[in-house]
């Protein structure tokens, strides 16, 4: 990741710049006093789904496509071994993450009132599960073009109406009633109260864990290891 710009783009540069940009600017419809506590639980929750279902859908449909997924499961390090390694570089990659952009937002201003940190875990570990399980499926079964498309793509709609930026609220009702339930919001709500308050939403923490729990049932059933 280091190594590579797009990836740094994706999974630091745009997470830090959205909550620099509009924690500073009176462009989000929210009041001045609550603008970053509202926007700090959304861009933790675009910085797991940067990093469990685009990077990680991408990467992963490239290898696909250019058999390495293939040869790899044939040596002694084995399918297992390489599901392990890559779920592990994931969670490193948002530890690093999710600390750069809480030092970034206690700068800004952020200062979370009651934080369940046990929830916050939890929360963040089933949220991981439901993205990466998404990116697979859609690496497991894409041609990598298409895959790199459909995974951009499906990141921009999530960002959009995912309540990251915008509170549901303030979408249309037909569009807000249909974001309310979709994962990427599902997660940000669930952070923010995490991070405001010991509730815990039981609707949306059995919705998300559905979300979860289909994507993983999916990305194994569905994965193909080459074209």
């Amino acid at each position: 990741m280091a190594r590579n710009g797009e990836q740094l783009l994706l999974l630091v540069v745009i997470p830090v710049m959205l909550l620099v940009f509009f924690s500073q600017t009176d462009l989000l419809p929210t009041t001045s006093e609550n603008k970053i506590d509202f926007l700090m639980p959304g861009i933790l929750s675009l910085a797991v789904m940067s990093t469990a279902m685009v990077s990680l859908g991408i990467a992963t449909g490239f290898e696909r496509s250019y058999g390495v997924l293939k040869r790899l499961g044939t040596t002694p390090l084995g399918t297992r071994r390489l599901v392990l390694a890559k779920v592990s570089a994931i969670c490193v990659i948002e530890v690093a993450q999710l600390v750069l952009l809480i030092i970034v937002g206690l700068l800004l201003g952020w200062n979370p009132s009651q934080v369940n940190l046990a929830q916050v875990l939890v929360v963040l570990l089933i949220g991981t599960s439901c993205f990466a399980g998404i990116g697979l499926s859609l690496a497991g079964r894409l041609r990598a073009e298409i895959n790199l498309a459909a995974q951009n793509g499906l990141y921009l709609v999530l960002l959009l109406l995912g309540g990251i930026l915008v509170s549901n609220d303030e979408l249309p009702n037909s569009l807000g009633n249909v974001a309310q339930f979709l994962p990427s919001s599902l997660l940000s709500s669930l952070l923010r109260n995490s991070l405001n308050s010991t509730e815990l939403v039981i609707t949306d923490f059995v919705a998300l864990c559905s979300w979860a729990s289909t994507a993983c049932v999916l990305a194994v059933v569905s994965f193909k290891w080459s074209d």
